[in-house]
């Protein structure tokens, strides 16, 4: 999920610990080590969500989040060892999305991110990056895709791959080009891209075996047709 995350955390160890696992995510991320320090980025940078500690130096956490809701609307997610109910209560009730208590499970923590994110850019469309195909709609920022109202899951891997591809169209590619622009990675088993492409396939096509919008082009790779190929003239293309 593309997102950039600011990190309010004082004990470096654990900001680290916490970038690795949002990285994995596809999140970029700014650790800061005070509130102050925090203050001075939200100035030049847009954030997508917050992760703060609440035992920072100098100005804590509460104090700090405070500030934030008179300017930003974004998510705000506690992460505090600090777990007495009027803690969270507090956390909750100045304007915290959520409040997790040390010590956590990290991937939980992504997980939680995941959600508000989504549910962030999902109540933001005017902002979104959206592209519609046939009935399909992609939502670029939430890593959402929908048809109609009926959300198609992908894994990661999957959205990355048809992201890619949807933000080209009509561009052909070679296995070893996407598996070089979405694994990031220029040496590994291009054959997985031919997988995800027939994961794909079963799951926004009619009929995988006859694609209409991840065209197969002939001695070369892929290409995305944003119109849906005729299925007759498509015959034999997959």
């Amino acid at each position: 999920m593309k997102a950039n995350v600011l990190i309010v955390e004082d004990v470096r160890e654990m900001a680290e610990l916490i970038s690795l696992y949002l990285h994995k995510e596809g999140m970029e991320t700014t650790v800061c080590e005070t509130a102050e320090q925090a203050e001075e980025v939200l100035k030049r940078i847009k954030y997508d969500l917050i992760v703060l500690d609440l035992n920072l130096p100098e100005k804590d956490g509460f104090e700090f989040l405070q500030q934030i809701r008179r300017k930003e609307d974004i998510p705000v997610l506690i992460v505090s060892a600090r777990d007495s109910d009027e803690d969270v209560i507090m956390g909750l009730g100045i304007g915290a999305d959520d409040y997790v208590t040390k010590p956590f499970s990290p991937k939980v923590l992504a997980a939680k991110v995941r959600a508000h994110l989504r549910r962030y850019f999902e109540s933001l469309p005017e902002k979104a990056n959206i592209v519609t195909f046939g009935p399909y709609t992609l939502n670029l920022d939430a890593c959402l895709l929908k048809k109609g109202n009926q959300r198609i899951r992908l894994s990661t891997r999957e959205f990355d791959v048809l992201a890619f591809l949807v933000s080209n169209p009509e561009r052909a590619f070679s296995p070893e080009a996407i598996y070089r622009e979405v694994w990031k990675n220029e040496y590994g088993d291009v054959t997985a891209v031919a997988v995800y492409i027939q994961r794909l396939r079963r799951k926004i096509e009619e009929n995988a075996g006859n694609p209409r919008y991840l065209e197969t082009v002939h001695g070369f790779g892929y290409r995305f047709n944003p119109e849906g190929r005729n299925q007759e003239e498509n015959k034999g293309s997959s």
